[in-house]
Protein backbone atom coordinates (compact mmCIF):
# COMPACT_ATOMS: atom_id res chain seq x y z
CA UNK A 1 0.00 0.00 0.00
CA UNK A 2 1.49 3.03 -0.91
CA UNK A 3 1.56 5.80 1.58
CA UNK A 4 -0.81 9.12 1.85
CA UNK A 5 0.87 12.54 1.24
CA UNK A 6 0.90 14.16 5.01
CA UNK A 7 0.91 17.80 2.74
CA UNK A 8 -0.15 19.57 -0.63
CA UNK A 9 -2.95 21.13 -2.07
CA UNK A 10 -5.99 19.99 -3.01
CA UNK A 11 -8.15 22.28 -5.71
CA UNK A 12 -5.99 25.04 -4.72
CA UNK A 13 -6.21 24.89 -0.98
CA UNK A 14 -2.96 23.72 0.88
CA UNK A 15 -3.27 20.53 3.52
CA UNK A 16 -0.23 19.68 5.52
CA UNK A 17 -1.18 17.08 8.45
CA UNK A 18 2.32 16.81 9.83
CA UNK A 19 2.51 16.81 13.40
CA UNK A 20 3.92 20.65 14.15
CA UNK A 21 6.63 21.60 16.15
CA UNK A 22 7.00 24.41 18.45
CA UNK A 23 9.22 26.22 16.14
CA UNK A 24 7.07 25.69 13.02
CA UNK A 25 4.01 26.70 14.88
CA UNK A 26 5.56 30.33 16.05
CA UNK A 27 6.88 31.01 12.23
CA UNK A 28 3.74 30.28 10.57
CA UNK A 29 1.70 32.82 12.11
CA UNK A 30 4.79 35.44 11.64
CA UNK A 31 6.24 35.76 7.87
CA UNK A 32 7.58 39.16 7.76
CA UNK A 33 7.44 40.30 3.91
CA UNK A 34 4.68 37.50 2.82
CA UNK A 35 0.46 38.95 2.52
CA UNK A 36 -2.44 38.70 4.70
CA UNK A 37 -2.55 35.12 4.64
CA UNK A 38 -0.15 32.54 5.02
CA UNK A 39 -0.70 28.61 5.04
CA UNK A 40 -1.90 26.98 8.51
CA UNK A 41 0.88 25.45 10.33
CA UNK A 42 -1.59 22.16 10.59
CA UNK A 43 -5.01 21.43 8.83
CA UNK A 44 -6.45 22.87 5.84
CA UNK A 45 -6.55 26.82 4.58
CA UNK A 46 -5.17 29.62 5.42
CA UNK A 47 -4.47 31.70 8.17
CA UNK A 48 -3.56 35.14 9.46
CA UNK A 49 0.11 36.73 9.36
CA UNK A 50 0.53 38.43 11.99
CA UNK A 51 3.60 40.21 10.51
CA UNK A 52 1.25 41.95 8.03
CA UNK A 53 -0.39 45.53 9.53
CA UNK A 54 -3.82 44.65 7.66
CA UNK A 55 -3.97 41.15 9.97
CA UNK A 56 -4.07 43.64 13.17
CA UNK A 57 -7.05 45.34 11.63
CA UNK A 58 -8.95 41.67 11.13
CA UNK A 59 -8.30 41.61 14.54
CA UNK A 60 -9.80 44.45 16.14
CA UNK A 61 -12.61 44.62 14.31
CA UNK A 62 -13.63 40.87 15.00
CA UNK A 63 -13.00 41.74 18.97
CA UNK A 64 -15.32 44.85 18.54
CA UNK A 65 -17.96 43.25 17.04
CA UNK A 66 -17.74 40.28 19.55
CA UNK A 67 -17.11 43.02 22.40
CA UNK A 68 -20.85 44.56 20.58
CA UNK A 69 -22.63 41.47 20.66
CA UNK A 70 -21.43 40.96 24.47
CA UNK A 71 -22.42 44.63 25.49
CA UNK A 72 -26.20 43.83 23.58
CA UNK A 73 -26.76 40.85 25.00
CA UNK A 74 -26.12 41.59 28.68
CA UNK A 75 -28.22 44.92 27.95
CA UNK A 76 -31.10 43.02 26.68
CA UNK A 77 -30.81 40.55 29.50
CA UNK A 78 -31.38 43.77 31.95
CA UNK A 79 -34.25 44.58 29.53
CA UNK A 80 -35.99 41.38 30.32
CA UNK A 81 -37.74 41.61 33.44
CA UNK A 82 -39.54 44.87 31.51
CA UNK A 83 -40.95 42.61 29.19
CA UNK A 84 -42.97 39.86 31.92
CA UNK A 85 -46.73 40.12 30.71
CA UNK A 86 -48.31 42.26 32.04
CA UNK A 87 -52.22 41.55 32.88
CA UNK A 88 -54.82 43.41 31.28
CA UNK A 89 -58.51 43.22 32.58
CA UNK A 90 -61.13 44.44 30.19
CA UNK A 91 -64.58 45.17 31.39
CA UNK A 92 -67.34 43.72 28.89
CA UNK A 93 -70.43 46.31 30.13
CA UNK A 94 -71.90 48.15 27.46
CA UNK A 95 -74.05 51.52 28.53
CA UNK A 96 -76.71 51.75 25.53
Amino acid sequence: MADKPTSGEIFGVPYNFERPSFGRMLSSYWKPGEGMLVEKPFGVGYTLNLANWRSWIVVGVAGALLWQQQQSESKSGDEASADEPVEVLVDDETDD
